[in-house]
């Protein structure tokens, strides 16, 4: 019994030290901590990093929207009355407008440029040399550009590249006007009929020479212009002489062919007869001209096409047309950072499922559209974001390309914050609102690229 009662003891104490032994065993160990990973130990490392981040973007922000809700002064309290006026002021909502066309335009077309270009350049062999010409404008400032587009867009075509060439090829399809600006002289036969045009007060005769003299012609037109010779009458015929009624040095005669005075070649002269024309001629070399019989009885009538004001090109930089003219500044620079952005995304997209695709019978533009595009949708979504962000804050451009009286066209959200805060008129209160609206169009941006990122890590 008591052997018994020893082995079942004995049996009892093996199991509960067993029992507590795999208990102890069961227990997950206590890690030791190394010293890194106290917490104050990291706080201490991101203390500076946390003092630069609050004083150069939360204390900012935060004071922005402080004092978005205090008037120009900063001591009295308007609440939301500065937001509103982002939207009630005519020059405000103006900049709104011009932010949202900014917003729509300029990210997609720089973007499908950039597509373009990368697409197109992947099979050519100069393809690095012309993308590296469509990247080279980046390595230039928003100022330099500036200057660079102001001198470009100048309506004077003698300086401005894109009136030169609108000018030439306007030209090229409609001939100017032989001598722009010109007029009759005050006491000639010849009055003002409308549109530009002159005609005689007088019916003209057969065989008296009529006399068209004219002033206010413009010395280039008439520098290689030939002596003007008075035309002799004819028998039947309405003959005469188109000139430039100016003396050199003076002494001539009013309303009479005096010697040296410059002829006026390649102007069309027409009969009237109830108005309508009967006959023209254009004059001759030293500025005679002669009309058939049928122009006897009739008024002499030099057309506004022989004086129509010589064509100047497009307004570029006018109220109208300022806003298109710098988003293309802005496309012409920033293309080729798409262009080299997407090229990368294109490498590294797998040549068997285009070439699968091409064997299957599919034509280069279902390729292009059904999958390269596909393949490329998260680089065009980093771009197109990029360039979001990037032209919300546009301003340098806007500033330095638009003339004074076009500013107001022209105007964008940066530049009228800028304007608000440190321009002539400070209203600091209505700064700081535009700043907060900024941020808040920014937000929803950077939320969708953050979502972006956090997807493409957890692949």
């Amino acid at each position: 019994m008591s052997g018994a009662q020893t082995d079942e003891g004995g049996g009892a104490g093996r199991g509960e030290g067993a029992g507590a032994g795999s208990a102890t065993a069961g227990a997950r160990p206590r890690r030791r901590r190394p010293s890194g990973s106290r917490w104050w130990v990291a706080a201490l490392f991101l203390l500076p990093a946390l003092v630069l981040l609050g004083a150069l973007v939360v204390y900012p922000i935060g004071f922005s929207v402080y004092r978005s809700l205090f008037d120009a002064s900063g001591n009295g309290f308007v609440g939301l009355g500065n937001y509103g006026a982002l939207f009630s002021d005519d020059g405000m909502r103006t900049a709104l407008r011009n932010t949202v066309v900014w917003v729509v335009v300029a990210p997609a077309v720089s973007t499908a440029l950039g597509l373009v270009f990368a697409v197109l350049t992947e099979r050519v062999r100069w393809g690095t040399a012309f993308k590296l010409v469509v990247f080279m404008p980046m390595a230039i400032s928003m100022l330099a550009a500036g200057i660079i587009f102001r001198l470009v867009y100048d309506q004077d075509p003698r300086r401005g590249v894109a009136d030169a060439v609108w000018v030439a090829v306007h030209d090229t399809f409609a001939e100017p006007a032989p001598f722009p600006g010109a007029k009759p002289r005050p006491d000639a036969d010849l009055r003002p009929s409308g549109g530009g045009a002159f005609t005689t007060r007088s019916v003209v005769r057969a065989g008296s020479p009529v006399g068209l003299p004219l002033v206010a012609v413009q010395p280039r037109d008439v520098r290689a212009a030939k002596p003007a010779v008075a035309a002799r009458p004819r028998p039947g015929k309405v003959t005469g002489t188109a000139w430039l009624d100016f003396t050199r040095g003076g002494g001539g005669r009013p309303n009479v062919v005096d010697p040296g005075e410059k002829a006026l070649a390649g102007l069309t002269v027409e009969a009237l007869k109830g108005g309508r024309v009967v006959a023209s001629a254009v004059t001759a070399a030293d500025g005679t001209y002669e009309l058939p019989a049928e122009a006897v009885g009739a008024h002499l009538r030099l057309p506004a096409a022989d004086f129509a004001v010589a064509y100047n090109g497009v307004d570029w930089l006018g109220p109208a047309l300022v806003t298109p003219a710098i988003i293309g500044s802005y496309v012409w620079m920033w293309a080729g950072f798409a262009m080299v952005l997407i090229a990368a995304g294109l490498a590294g997209v797998e040549r068997e499922l285009l070439e699968a695709a091409r064997v299957d019978g599919a034509g280069e533009w279902q390729v292009f559209r059904r999958i390269t595009v596909p393949l490329l949708a998260p680089v065009l979504v980093v771009v197109l974001v990029t360039l979001v962000i990037n032209v919300l804050k546009i301003f340098d451009l806007v500033y330095v390309i638009a003339p004074g009286s076009s500013l107001r066209s022209a105007n964008v959200l940066a530049l009228q914050l800028f304007q608000s805060s440190f321009g002539t008129d400070v209203d600091e209160g209505l700064g700081s609102a535009i700043a907060v609206f900024l941020l808040v169009l920014v937000a929803p941006v950077m939320y969708v690229n953050l979502r972006r990122i956090r997807k493409e890590r957890r692949r």
